[in-house]
């Protein structure tokens, strides 16, 4: 649910401004009746990067937990609507599906307010062999390393992944996500990363620095492949320890972020599925992400496909 607020409102009701925080059911209802005439989508972090792959032509599978309630079956038929294999069996006990209440500034900042409900019981017994065995790429959303059981079918999915050559690429998702688990985070990188997505403020988290140059010259010992995004000046992609800058594409008006570096992985990791070089990787899913900001919401209203051509166009 994505609604618009001002910053008055965000510190009347104790919202941390651009963050994404955890909430309980109960905060959940209270946010919920604050919000004014919110847009309700289907969405979430991992979801949306596969929406924005599926959007540009990419055969994609989704593995999460909802409920078999009226919110879970809505995200089940938008998923399969967009050709979207959607297999993972719905609790039919217990939480509901989750929600994130979005609430957008006049800056187009996103502050985010997410109850994970019935997806902190995915399991490792829910974690698909043959839909990862099958697939070139493994994307893994930072945000499943709170709850115990989902981090366990984190786990497992690496394990498969692994057993199976397919690539494993992690989102580190948000920098209170990095700082509650930067440890764990960096071995994740270090042992099981072939492809990591961050905005800057989260790779200076992982590395504990606020130098940028140091943190993308740690990052480039730990892993093969980086891509940091850096809001309107563009990204820096690193493969093999190369490092480039990639500019930002200018947008007249943007108003709002949510999805931005959702969308900035799909068109990313779309490239990497078509043997793009690593900077026409950075260029899609700069212009991916250029494409959602001038919308409101984290699914694409068009087709991305026009984008492709613009990469291949550039070179």
């Amino acid at each position: 649910m994505i609604a618009s607020s001002d910053d008055a409102f965000l510190r009347q009701v104790n919202i941390q401004k651009g963050a994404m925080e955890l909430i309980d059911s109960e905060r959940a209802r209270f946010l919920e009746e604050e919000m004014v005439a919110p847009v309700v989508t289907c969405g979430g972090s991992a979801a949306n990067t596969i929406v924005g792959l599926s959007n540009l032509g990419a055969k994609c599978g989704f593995i999460g937990k909802v409920k078999d309630d009226r919110a879970g079956k809505q995200f089940k038929r938008s998923m399969e609507g967009l050709n979207i294999i959607f297999e993972t069996p719905p609790n039919t006990e217990g939480e509901p599906t989750a929600k994130c209440l979005v609430f957008v500034t006049p800056d187009a900042q996103r502050s985010m307010n997410t109850f994970l409900g019935a997806s902190t019981e995915l399991r490792p017994s829910d974690i698909s062999k043959d839909l990862i065995g099958h697939s070139k790429i493994l994307y893994l959303e930072g945000y499943l390393w709170d709850p115990p059981n989902a981090k366990k079918a984190f786990l497992e999915a690496i394990n498969i992944a692994k057993a199976t050559d397919t690539k494993v690429a992690l989102s580190l998702s948000d920098a209170f996500c990095v700082d509650r688990y930067r440890s764990e985070f960096l071995d994740l990188v270090r042992m099981h990363v072939d492809i990591l997505f961050g905005n800057e403020t989260e790779l200076l988290s992982l590395y504990q620095t606020k130098n940028l140059n140091e943190a993308t010259g740690l990052v480039q010992d730990d892993c093969e492949i980086v891509a940091v995004t850096r809001d309107s000046r563009g990204s820096i992609v690193i493969e093999n320890r190369r490092a480039f800058e990639i500019a930002a594409t200018k947008i007249d008006t943007v108003i709002d972020t949510t999805g931005a570096g959702d969308l900035y992985a799909s068109g990313f990791l779309y490239g990497m599925t078509r043997d793009m070089d690593i900077r026409q990787c950075g260029r899609l899913g700069g212009l991916a992400a250029s494409s959602i900001i001038t919308q409101f919401g984290a699914r694409p209203e068009k087709s991305l496909m026009p984008l492709i051509d613009r990469v291949a166009a550039s070179n």
